[in-house]
Order: C-alpha cells, then sequence, then structure tokens
C-alpha cells in the first residue's frame, strides 16, 4: 500500500511544492511531504550521468555526450541550476539516475518519490521515431518537469503561424516573450503564475498511477487526463469541475 509521498523542491521554478503538498494531502490517504531540491547535494558520477541522458537529436534514439566540456556544463547546471537551459534529457534515463540515488531504506513502492525538476525531460515514441517532452514520467521515483509544463503540450495553431510569419518577413524567429503577446489563446508560459495550480494535477496523476495501476483519464478536463495540447490543459487543470465523475468520487476533498 502507498502510504507515504515525498515531493521535492524545485526553487529555480515557480512551482510551490509545500503548496502542492498541501493540495495533495487532502486528496490522498498517504502521508505527504516535501524535501529540498533533490540535485543539491551531487556525488562525483551526477554531472557525467546527466551527460550520457542527453538528447542529442529529435530523432536520433542513441543519446549521451560524455565530452569533458559537456561533463563541465552538467556541473556547472547542478551547481547553478538556474544558468541552465535548452537540453533535453531521456527522461527514463533520468527516472534511474534519481532512483540509484534514494535512500537505501526508501526504495519499496509503499514510500512514493516526486521530484520537481526544472529540466527538460523527453521519452522515445517508437510508433513516429522521435522524441517527445514529457511534463511527468510516471514510476519511482515519478518526475515532474516543470519547464516540461510549458513545453511539452503543443501551444494554439495561430503561435506557430505567428512564429513562421514573423521568421519570413524578418529572416528571424521572434523572441518568446513577443510571441506570447501576439497571438490570442490559453497556454502557459514560464513562469506563469498558474504554474503552482497546473502542477498539481500531474504531482497526483504519478500517485494515481502507482496506488492503482491505471495511468491518464480518458475524460477530457480531468485532473488525471494528459492533453498534448496547451488549451487542453488549461482546461484540465485550471477549470472546474476538477475531476470526471469517477475520479471525483476518490479525489475530491
Amino acid at each position: 500500500m502507498l502510504d507515504r509521498v515525498t515531493l521535492y523542491r524545485a526553487p529555480t521554478t515557480a512551482a510551490d511544492a509545500d503548496a502542492v503538498a498541501d493540495w495533495l494531502d487532502q486528496r490522498v490517504p498517504a502521508t505527504v511531504d516535501v524535501r529540498d531540491r533533490f540535485l543539491a547535494d551531487r556525488d562525483d558520477d551526477l554531472a557525467e550521468a546527466f551527460a550520457e541522458a542527453r538528447v542529442l537529436s529529435p530523432y536520433d534514439r542513441e543519446t549521451g555526450n560524455t565530452m569533458l566540456g559537456i561533463v563541465r556544463y552538467e556541473e556547472r547546471a547542478l551547481d547553478h541550476p538556474e544558468r541552465a537551459g535548452g537540453v533535453i534529457y531521456d527522461g527514463l534515463a533520468v527516472q534511474d539516475i534519481l532512483r540509484e540515488r534514494l535512500p537505501a531504506d526508501e526504495r519499496s513502492l509503499d514510500h512514493l518519490h516526486v521530484p520537481l525538476l526544472d529540466r527538460v525531460l523527453g521519452t522515445w515514441g517508437d510508433h513516429d521515431g522521435r522524441w517527445h517532452k514529457r511534463v511527468n514520467v510516471l514510476g519511482q521515483p515519478a518526475l515532474v518537469s516543470v519547464p516540461g509544463l510549458y513545453e511539452a503540450p503543443a501551444k494554439p495553431e495561430q503561435y506557430y503561424k505567428e512564429k513562421q510569419r514573423t521568421a519570413m518577413v524578418s529572416g528571424d524567429t521572434p523572441p518568446r516573450e513577443v510571441l506570447e503577446e501576439q497571438v490570442e489563446g490559453e497556454f502557459l508560459v514560464e513562469d506563469d503564475p498558474r504554474t503552482t495550480e497546473a502542477i498539481k494535477g500531474y504531482v497526483l496523476q504519478v500517485y494515481h498511477y502507482l496506488a492503482t495501476g491505471a495511468d491518464f483519464c480518458a475524460t477530457e478536463g480531468c485532473r488525471l487526463a494528459n492533453p498534448h495540447r496547451q488549451p487542453g490543459v488549461i482546461e484540465a487543470q485550471l477549470r472546474d469541475p476538477e475531476f470526471c465523475e469517477a475520479h471525483a468520487a476518490r479525489y475530491e476533498s
């Protein structure tokens, strides 16, 4: 039985782990607690492990670049995460990296660990031969990528049309902030004040998977749904009702 959940803060992001924990604690029978950043205390091999988990190309299944300069970058990213960015990591490989670093007496499936991460994670799609960014990676530990919340679900179609149009006119891609001001529609952006509220549902998803063995809900608008577009994320995580009828019986506070 899953009777304990530990969340780990991601202090360089807009996600408030304590608020997420309070929300989760009201909805599940497990004890919920919060710890500081999972990667705060790195060992000598951690930077190289992250270098090996790097996605090299959107269409290349092989990962990893352990050249000295890349490992040095990963060391700096661990020590100063606010300076990192622009890299996608194999989510399953990162899961393995962090699982090996769980306390030896806390690795059983009755104690779920949920690091909130400031890294962009992806999983390989055998069906289309490319990497796909993810908000969460189910399992133990369960990973929740805060930047994945902004980057993984596709934005409204007009966002990409405006990006292409501006690039054709100016010869360069406009800054993300400019596009966000020019495009109407609902989508989450970096450091969005709604980040914590949206992340709550993704944390509940990883709890639900380990507690029940079921993954995502097929009902649009349920907190346990896994929409592939930003408007669907808004609908599922920020609008009422929070849950479909089946999951409301289990998780409504």
